[in-house]
């Protein structure tokens, strides 16, 4: 029985795909499939994608969108951040095609999505300058901060703190206020 011929997947193509429920993307045309999330996962896009919001409100540096979404930083790569914010002037077009600029990735880890956001997801971010990068690890109960010279993240287990270039005052999430109880 022969193996099947590897296939270097586009953005385009990956727009073509079926929509089947699975969220389908592309780095560096390594096609990633995941099915979609479990509960207590949107629970927490939702929590931090709200917290994003009030905040951004009042520092109106960028824009918060959740996924499903058309990331896409050259013809074989487009990523869906579980919560991403977008620099303002991008946002407002409301055009994917025109959203490069983020200013905030959030991944929350899940068994099918774990190995793609620890490693593939977050080497792009880093690549393509992605000033901040949280991987949410609900089991753990803690974030990765990553940014895009580390080499090592930096563990939160309290609370995650942001601050984007343009705003007076941090924001400060604490990490029981976006986890599912346990």
């Amino acid at each position: 029985m022969g193996m099947a011929a590897s296939i270097y997947y586009t953005a385009d193509m990956v727009r073509a795909l079926p929509d089947d429920g699975n969220r389908y993307e592309t780095v560096h045309g390594e096609l990633l499939v995941t099915p979609a999330p479990r509960a207590d996962h949107q629970d927490a896009v939702l929590e931090c994608a709200a917290r994003l919001r009030d905040y951004l409100r009042s520092y109106p540096v960028g824009k918060v969108f959740i996924s499903p979404a058309d990331i896409s930083w050259g013809i074989d790569v487009l990523v869906q951040p579980d919560v991403f914010v977008v620099a303002i002037e991008e946002a407002r077009t409301f055009d994917w095609k025109q959203m490069k600029t983020l200013l905030l990735s959030i991944e929350v880890l899940s068994p099918s999505t774990r190995r793609y956001d620890r490693f593939t997801k977050r080497r792009a971010y880093q690549e393509f300058g992605v000033p901040w990068y949280w991987m949410l690890d609900i089991g753990q109960r803690a974030v990765e901060v990553w940014t895009p010279e580390a080499s090592l993240p930096t563990i939160e287990r309290e609370r995650v703190v942001w601050q984007p270039q343009g705003a007076a005052e941090p924001l400060m999430i604490s990490l029981a206020d976006i986890l599912p109880p346990v």
